[in-house]
């Protein structure tokens, strides 16, 4: 098992739903020998499972990690470096790889970013799942389609902190060392903190903020899938924001 694959399997076997329905099970196993303890832990695990995949809460979680929305161009960077977010492999309908959803959000702004300002765009994103092609491959090629150009692409990388790194040396050679950062609003606070341990200064640039509805519905407390996956974003940042403080601070 490779390091990438160690670390995603721990996420999500803690972070919910794996951690709150690991705890349930537990909870389930104590019912035998201790009756109250083990429903009061199963009824909890059942419980925030259910409030954690309801859209107000989740929505809510991550507004706490971003900040709001400062127009980047007012600011001026020398390249723009957009993050991978995930691939689409073997996409039938393209006849090869795509990039995910996540993923177009953040080319599709990072297009919009370079038209507004003519800066050059870094591509950052590997292959740590063996697609046998990298998220920046195919970052570049939809950032073709949107009419947009890539001058770099960083193809190696397997985490955020690996983007940062890597795309660090790309950029040295080329003499730049501030950038506009484009990633999603909430994974935004853990980006910037890895690309400026690099080295680099960095002119936030994030895309797909989590916005309150004009008016809250019934549906907004009715648990979905979609508010679960938001609630394990929020979970796995605290989680990787609280590990890269502890890896920086031992590095220095």
């Amino acid at each position: 098992m490779s390091a990438w694959e160690l670390t995603n399997v721990t996420a999500r076997l803690l972070l919910p739903p794996g951690g709150l329905i690991l705890l349930g099970l537990v909870g389930l196993a104590l019912v035998r020998s201790h009756l109250k303890a083990g429903l009061g832990v199963a009824s909890f695990a059942l419980v925030a499972l259910l409030v954690l995949s309801t859209p107000i809460v989740s929505r809510n979680l991550l507004k706490t990690l971003e900040d709001p929305y400062s127009d980047p161009a007012r600011a001026n960077a020398d390249a723009i470096v957009v993050l991978g977010g995930g691939m689409y492999p073997a996409a039938a309908e393209y006849g090869s790889a795509s990039v995910a959803a996540l993923t177009l959000e953040r080319v599709r702004y990072a297009a919009h970013l370079q038209r507004r300002t003519g800066k050059p765009i870094l591509v950052t994103g590997g292959d740590p799942a063996g697609y046998q092609t990298s998220e920046a491959a195919q970052m570049k090629v939809a950032l073709k389609e949107l009419g947009a150009t890539v001058k770099w692409t960083e193809s190696a990388s397997a985490n955020t902190y690996e983007n940062a790194k890597l795309s660090r040396k790309i950029l040295k050679h080329a003499g730049i060392d501030s950038i506009f950062l484009v990633t999603h609003a909430w994974h935004m606070p853990r980006a910037k903190m890895a690309f400026q341990n690099a080295g680099l200064r960095v002119i936030p640039a994030p895309t797909a903020f989590r916005q309150d509805p004009r008016h809250l519905g019934v549906l907004d407390f009715v648990p979905t899938a979609e508010g679960l996956r938001d609630s394990w974003f929020f979970f796995h940042e605290v989680a990787g924001i609280a590990w890269y403080r502890l890896k920086f601070a031992r590095e220095r």
